[in-house]
């Protein structure tokens, strides 16, 4: 046991340590990205008076940005290095998220969702840079559990996230309600407006700044470079190769349908929460608060989680662990579904626990094998985040018919990511039957 855990990040005598810790820092750079936007979909509808469907555009551009840009990202990495695609990434999430000033400037929302895009497209670069760096810092057969390993820092930036944008952007909002900001004359909203995006604003433009310090760091630091396995690289040749392989393929579908479940239980709680908080009476900016606060719950749920199964993993197959959690998340679902009160939340919050193992078991599976093929393998799984992009407007609009089939639309619209665990389910039996044979 002892030397399992030493070959975790020692490989031919080599140790991969301080590069695994740098690396890492980066994955809860982009948790912290992915979870202070959640709760803008909210935040953007209320300032500039739109619908649910409206604001989740933010997540349209923010999950499109990983999509449009993951192969081009491979294709630099090929040609380049890992620690260039990591420095290329951070150039573009602080560019992006330093776009956000001359979009408050703008007035208008559309220049938000161009930050979005350009700040995605460096997360982009990371993810498809960073997870398969992470998978061959170490001998293959701990590949899985190294990037769980890694994995389990991105809920902390997770965290961090989801507390500056409760107490830095959702506590200093105007608490005037929607019903009422609807009533406000033209100039009066202006400025109320205004003000609301001055406050949102500042916590991207400081990231931004942080995210030019990580660049410097890197510039300076000495990376250990992970030399091609030597075969025909033609990027035809890769897409053919791992095209080909019914594992992969299939990783691809099943991570698409996770991330989709996994931003539309995390983006949706508030909307969730605030419609049982203010059937008890609460005004509707408490009511996002505390829906807030629960959704920090989850995530906390998450990170302990995600480290308990890493080393769960030790003992157990990655393709059974994932079935078993897809299966219980599944189950929490229908709850969410079907209660109406507070217990429904609690089942929201508990799935979080569940989700901890899926995207880097998926991942680490899916690559397995893969050699330097995985360098575009991994962009194949990184467009797959197009899930994140495509389910979420989807249920947004499940929610704005108020109502169906006699349930709170934001209940019924729990069916999607339903449907999602289903689908991680049955890839996790594939992957536990295959290993077995």
């Amino acid at each position: 046991m002892k030397e399992s855990n030493h070959s975790l990040l020692r490989h031919n005598g080599v140790s991969y340590l301080i590069p695994f810790i740098l690396v890492t820092t980066c994955f809860a750079l982009w948790g912290f990205a992915n979870d202070i936007t959640n709760p803008m979909v909210k935040a953007f509808s209320k300032i500039f008076r739109m619908s649910v469907t409206d604001g989740a555009l933010v997540q349209m551009a923010f999950y499109g940005g990983y999509f449009a840009m993951a192969l081009p990202a491979a294709l630099f990495i090929r040609k380049h290095s890992y620690k260039a695609g990591i420095m290329l990434g951070l150039a573009l999430y602080a560019i992006g998220a330093l776009l956000f000033y001359p979009a408050k400037m703008s007035g208008s929302y559309y220049p938000f969702l161009l930050a979005y895009f350009v700040l995605t497209c460096g997360l982009s670069f990371l993810e498809t840079s960073s997870n398969p760096y992470i998978l061959q810092m170490g001998p293959e057969e701990t590949a899985t559990r190294r990037l769980n390993l890694a994995q389990s820092f991105n809920p902390i930036g997770s965290l961090l996230g989801m507390y500056v944008a409760m107490h830095f952007i959702q506590a200093r909002l105007n608490p005037m309600e929607s019903a009422n900001r609807a009533l406000l004359p033209e100039v009066e909203f202006e400025a109320m407006k205004n003000a609301d995006l001055a406050i949102l604003i500042a916590p991207y433009v400081f990231i931004g700044a942080l995210i030019l310090g990580m660049l410097l760091l890197f510039s300076f630091t000495r990376m250990p470079h992970i030399t091609d396995s030597g075969k025909d690289n033609g990027l035809m040749q890769s897409i053919s190769r791992i095209a080909s392989i019914k594992r992969y393929r299939e990783g691809v579908v099943a991570q698409f349908f996770y991330v989709g479940a996994q931003i539309m239980c995390w983006t949706f709680i508030i909307q969730y929460g605030t419609r049982i908080f203010m059937g008890q009476g609460m005004s509707e900016k408490a009511a996002e608060v505390l829906s807030q606060q629960y959704n920090i719950v989850a995530m906390v749920l998450f990170c302990c989680s995600r480290f308990v199964c890493t080393y769960l993993l030790r003992f157990i197959n990655p393709g059974k662990l994932l079935a078993l959690l897809a299966a219980v998340a599944t189950l929490l679902t229908v709850g969410v579904i079907l209660f109406q009160d507070v217990r429904g939340l609690y089942c929201l919050v508990a799935i979080s626990a569940c989700m901890s193992l899926m995207f880097p078991t998926i991942y680490g599976i899916s690559l397995t094998g893969l050699g330097d093929d995985a360098k575009i393998g991994a962009a194949g799984l990184i467009m797959s985040i197009l899930g994140g992009s495509i389910l979420p407007p989807v249920q947004a609009a499940l929610i704005d018919q108020g109502t169906l089939f006699t349930l709170p639309a934001v209940n019924v619209s729990f069916i999607l990511p339903l449907i999602c665990f289903v689908v991680v389910c049955w890839f996790g039996l594939r992957t536990w039957h295959r290993g077995k044979a």
